[in-house]
């Protein structure tokens, strides 16, 4: 039986931004009939908000958008690389630090920006062969923050909102990596959904109010 393909977002203190693209990408999953062949969790770089729930306004923004969602926050270990296809920085600083805490330059190229997935930004060849899909040049030397997933936690409702609008458009490119990445025979009918519908029905949920760092 194939091992499966093994994804972990990455954020801050894993309250915000990497559960919420944690769960759009394994709705994205889902949807494409890859359930079954990819793992997708998340953790932070910090273990402050270590063993709580996601930020009530991410779970609003995620409610709202029709996605399921259930997290305990948990701080990213060097020791997971191992067991790692390919592990999503949510800005530029996670993606130094994960590469910095990385054992080896084989795990070092498995760290990745989300937003090199993203509409126009280019998506190069397997990192040691079959670690992971690899975007080239957008996560490269010279990286700016131009492809970062903006920190919302100090901000209002509606930096959560403009983070989900970001996390889903480069989870579609994101599918498309994976699926390309996994070997021939299990994504023959793999398919990148239409998304147009997202958002159309529902009102977001009124967030409890913010609770501190």
């Amino acid at each position: 039986m194939t091992a499966p393909f093994r994804i972990c977002f990455v954020c801050t203190g894993n309250i915000c931004r990497s559960p919420m693209a944690e769960s759009v990408f394994r709705a994205r999953l889902t949807e494409a009939g890859l359930d079954g062949l990819v793992e997708v969790d998340s953790a932070g770089t910090g273990g402050w908000h270590e063993g709580d729930g996601a930020d009530p306004r991410t779970v609003a923004v995620l409610r709202a958008g029709g996605y399921e969602h259930a997290h305990t926050a948990r701080q990213f270990q060097a020791s997971w690389f191992d067991r790692l296809d390919l592990v999503i920085a949510l800005d530029s600083g996670h993606l130094r630090e994960l590469r910095r805490l990385a054992p080896t330059a084989r795990d070092a190229a498995k760290v990745q920006l989300l937003r090199a997935y993203g509409p126009g930004e280019a998506t190069g060849p397997m990192a040691g062969g079959a670690s992971g899909p690899v975007p080239a040049p957008a996560s490269g030397p010279g990286l700016s923050d131009d492809l970062d997933v903006p920190d919302p936690y100090y901000g209002g409702f509606e930096g959560f909102e403009e983070c989900l609008e970001m996390v889903e458009t480069a989870s579609d490119g994101l599918l498309a990596a994976v699926s390309a990445a996994l070997p021939a025979h299990t994504v023959v009918t793999a398919r990148v959904p239409d998304h147009d519908h997202r958002h159309a029905a529902r009102e977001p949920e009124q967030p409890q109010e913010k609770e501190s760092a």
